[in-house]
């Protein structure tokens, strides 16, 4: 079965700070002609850090288009050809004034891959440490840092207080390891 469609044109609608957007004319699979509009965005990175004691570095932070104030995981924006890593140890000093002495990929996610090419990387940091100057926000940007114990965040994740995708990603992801991790130690 073909499922691949074939751009035959596009027509730029908008060219933004954050994203651009373009309408494209396509060859479907079956041959038909059909229409797509996308949101081109550079993607981000997005870090759970835990402390020694198991607790999430979070942001609290109000935002614009679902018109609610979200906790969730530091993250950012990817510059444009940015490597990832060093994007995610950037904006977890910036957000949170901490810097970790170890990163872990974690995941790689397409939020809404129908409409917009945004993909966000996701980092595990461990090993936290306050950076020199503390947190360094962007202008424009106002956030609360909170540490929520793993536990918490989970079960705030199963019960629908948090519902930042990238930031149920990880919590799922890490929850994930650290079951597999402790079951592979004893021998489960």
């Amino acid at each position: 079965m073909k499922l691949i469609e074939k751009k035959i044109s596009r027509e730029d609608i908008f060219s933004g700070r954050v994203f651009n957007i373009h309408v494209d004319t396509i060859r479907l699979p079956n041959d038909a002609i059909s229409t797509r509009e996308v949101v081109e965005h550079h993607g981000g990175v997005s870090i759970l850090a835990l402390d020694d004691d198991d607790n999430i570095m979070m942001v609290r932070q109000f935002r614009y288009g679902a018109d609610d104030i979200f906790l969730e995981i530091p993250a950012g924006k990817l510059e444009f050809g940015e490597d990832p890593a060093q994007c995610g140890i950037r904006e977890l000093r910036e957000e949170t004034g901490m810097n970790a002495a170890e990163y872990k990929f974690l995941a790689k996610m397409y939020p809404t891959p129908a409409y917009c090419s945004e993909c966000i990387h996701i980092y595990l940091a461990r090993g936290l440490t306050p950076a020199a100057g503390g947190q360094n926000l962007d202008d424009g940007e106002f956030l609360q840092v909170e540490r929520v114990p793993f536990a918490e965040a989970l079960r705030m994740c199963m019960n629908g207080e948090i519902t930042d995708a990238k930031t149920l990603v990880a919590i799922f992801k890490y929850a994930n390891f650290a079951r597999s991790a402790k079951f592979e130690k004893e021998g489960l």
